[in-house]
């Protein structure tokens, strides 16, 4: 979506509508090899879920400690992560990332032209459209190959079982996914952009919170502060949403937005304390 294409009395036009072009101006004076590297957008997701989930892993191993005041915040409270576990899902992470994602973009940089970096910054109301139409589609995509992994158990077996392995999610098990379902959120998330003609920094943006959002629906915690309690209307799922699929693994299959799954009846209301052993998880699955 271009400028040019709306009416210049928009509030998020006319004199405040290029209010990210000093920030814009500043990365291609400052930073434009790095930017211009197809690396930069896994480099980007990467080192999100990681500064992301920090927060939580102290949270998580401090538990009675300093983070006392939080843990009545805690989803499944009989259910926390011990660091093996963590280091388990950061590996993965990691290996998937080393062994499969980075030479994949290696080959996509010898047969893709790379993204141009245009010398105006978007607008305000560029960055809020666009970025919302991205987590729209993206929404819709996931939801949809969501729910047809949990329906046919050879394909829940081997791609998406993976994920699944814990019933309490924690944020480090963000990224705890099987090589060929990386692959397709990954291959959504480059495309999705491409397709709705976002600029590249709309795209960074959009990276940076979508990750944010997914590590959000795993941390474990309901939090009073979290996006899906300021968000109007339950339109977001949030950790709640998300940490009710791990427990009962056939509802809340859309990662960020509610209405996907109560409009086809699929959305469960969170519930506190579960108690759900291994057994009777996988006997949910589907």
């Amino acid at each position: 979506m271009n400028s040019s294409d709306l009416p210049m009395w928009h509030p998020f036009l006319g004199p405040s509508q290029r209010l990210l072009q000093p920030l814009w101006d500043h990365l291609l004076l400052q930073h434009r090899p790095l930017l211009a590297s197809p690396f930069f957008p896994m480099l980007l997701a990467f080192s999100s879920y990681v500064l992301f989930s920090l927060p939580f892993t102290a949270l998580d191993l401090l538990g009675g400690q300093p983070g006392a005041l939080l843990q009545k915040y805690k989803i499944q409270p009989d259910q926390r992560p011990t660091p093996g576990m963590m280091a388990r899902s950061f590996r993965m992470a990691v290996y998937n990332h080393l062994v499969f994602v980075l030479p994949a973009v290696s080959v996509g940089s010898l047969v893709l032209t790379p993204p141009s970096l245009p010398p105006l910054a978007p607008t305000l109301y560029e960055v809020l459209v666009d970025g919302l139409a991205v987590l729209l589609l993206f929404d819709t995509q996931y939801y949809i190959w969501h729910y047809v992994h949990h329906k046919h158990p050879q394909l829940y077996s081997c791609v998406h079982a993976v994920h699944h392995r814990n019933a309490a999610p924690f944020s480090w098990s963000t990224e705890q996914l099987s090589v060929f379902e990386l692959m397709t959120v990954g291959l959504w998330s480059n495309q999705d952009p491409v397709l709705l003609r976002c600029h590249p920094l709309t795209t960074w943006a959009v990276t940076v919170f979508s990750i944010w959002l997914s590590v959000e629906d795993h941390i474990g915690y309901d939090l009073p502060w979290a996006l899906s309690r300021l968000m109007p209307l339950g339109l977001l799922g949030g950790a709640p949403a998300h940490d009710m699929h791990h427990q009962r693994p056939s509802s809340n299959y859309a990662p960020f937005f509610s209405h996907w799954d109560r409009i086809f009846g699929t959305a469960a209301a969170p519930e506190r304390n579960g108690k759900k052993n291994t057994v009777t998880h996988a006997k949910e699955r589907l």
